[in-house]
C-alpha cells in the first residue's frame, strides 16, 4: 500500500472518491506530483499548491492564492506573504470539486509553476 493510501484508512468511501475527482480534474492543468507527508498528501506543480488533509467523512483542502477571496465557501484565509495567502475549503462530497474551485485550483497551480 503506498503513503498516499495510508490517508483514507478508516475514512469514509466517499473521501478517496472526492479526491480521486480532485486529482482528475487538476491534472486536467496539467502535470501534478502527489507528495504524501505525515498529516497530508501535497499536490505539486514545481511547487506545492494544494495541500489535501483527509477527514473522516470529508476533505479539507488548502490552496495558495495571490489574494484573499471573499466566498462562503473559504473556512480559512491566511496571509502568508505580501502577495501570498493560503485558503482553506472543506470537500464534503465529489460535486464540491466544481468550476468555481477548478478556476481558485488553475491560478493556485499557475502561481506554482
Amino acid at each position: 500500500m503506498s503513503a498516499v493510501q495510508d490517508h483514507f484508512l478508516g475514512k469514509k468511501p466517499e473521501v478517496e472518491a472526492i479526491y480521486d475527482q480532485l486529482l482528475l480534474a487538476v491534472r486536467q492543468l496539467g502535470p501534478v506530483a502527489e507528495q504524501p507527508k505525515k498529516t497530508s498528501i501535497h499536490l505539486v506543480n514545481r511547487t506545492g499548491f494544494a495541500g489535501v488533509h483527509t477527514r473522516q467523512e470529508f476533505i479539507n483542502l488548502e490552496f495558495k492564492s495571490e489574494a484573499p477571496i471573499e466566498h462562503p465557501r473559504i473556512r480559512k484565509s491566511q496571509q502568508i506573504s505580501a502577495n501570498r495567502y493560503h485558503l482553506l475549503v472543506q470537500l464534503q462530497s465529489s460535486s464540491d470539486v466544481d468550476g468555481e474551485l477548478l478556476t481558485w485550483l488553475e491560478k493556485a497551480y499557475f502561481l506554482s509553476a
